[in-house]
């Protein structure tokens, strides 16, 4: 019997079942392209010759794959194999996903767990790699001590198993609406001739600064308190309309401005003009 066994050896599944190496796991893995395994038989894995010998050889079961519907038809192999062990889903997909492939394992007889990462396969194994996680407190239990090879920072949500992926979403969503301003502040820096490096650089430097206004943003709305503001939604929808005129003036592309300049005058027009930007929140709600 080996402690873990993972099930995918793309990218992802690769950095996790190097990471569980590292951290003195022993490991059978299994992939339907199986030459992606010989590196990690080389660093001391064990490579099964079938997904149900891979499922029988450990009591905890890694899947990283595409997505559900790819693990779906993997697991369908394995029959009766589940029986007793600790599932561990780590594809792509959406809480609905989630909680069908909780009602599938627990139907199966595996104890469900469900978790996303939210980082790249570089970053596996790193004290801070951020790792959702929800499902069965017994199967979090059981899988921590392979989880926190993968990841130090570990965050259980949970015994809902859709948890881990609404969290995901929702911090990615945060992420790449963040990415996709930078992008157009690249396009500034270099409309005016200044350093793409420099403000990247210095972007770095100042997140601790606007981490404080998200925070501050999401206890406003939790309190739906929105009044008393210290910057009104009024004087940030100027920010809007400057960043539309500045595209035009440069030449540059406005999709970005485009779309945060609507989303001002929408808030504008409900009424919101003297109160917190996180008031932007009714505006989507609606």
């Amino acid at each position: 019997m080996s402690d873990v066994t993972v099930i995918g050896l793309g990218a992802m599944g690769t950095a996790l079942a190097d990471a569980l190496l590292r951290a003195g796991q022993s490991i059978t893995v299994w992939n339907r392209t199986a030459d992606r395994a010989a590196p990690l038989v080389q660093r001391g894995a064990t490579q099964a010759s079938g997904v149900r010998q891979a499922v029988t050889a450990s009591p905890v079961i890694v899947v990283c794959v595409y997505d559900y519907k790819a693990s779906r038809a993997i697991l369908e192999e394995v029959g009766d194999a589940l029986v007793g062990k600790v599932l561990v889903q780590l594809s792509t997909g959406s809480p609905l996903d989630a909680r069908e492939g909780e009602r599938w394992a627990k139907a199966h007889g595996a104890d469900y767990l469900d978790g996303a990462l939210l980082a790249t396969p570089s970053q596996i194994g790193r004290p801070d790699t951020p790792i959702f996680l929800s499902g069965a407190e017994s199967a979090y239990r059981k899988a921590e001590p392979a989880l926190k090879a993968m990841g130090g920072g570990l965050m259980y949500r949970g015994g809902e198993a859709g948890a881990a992926a609404a969290w995901d979403i929702a911090a990615l969503s945060c992420m790449f609406g963040a990415m996709f301003g930078f992008f157009h502040g690249v396009r500034v820096c270099e409309a005016e001739g200044l350093s793409v490096e420099g403000f990247g650089d210095m972007m770095g430097q100042i997140s601790p600064v606007i981490g404080e206004m998200v925070r501050s943003q999401g206890k406003a709305i939790a309190a739906e308190d929105y009044g008393h503001p210290e910057s009104s939604m009024e004087i940030c929808a100027g920010s809007g309309t400057l960043f539309l005129r500045q595209a035009r003036e440069a030449g540059i592309g406005s999709e970005f401005p485009t779309f945060a300049d609507g989303l001002f005058r929408r808030a504008m027009a409900a009424g919101l003009g003297e109160e917190k930007l996180a008031a932007m929140i009714k505006v989507l709600r609606a």
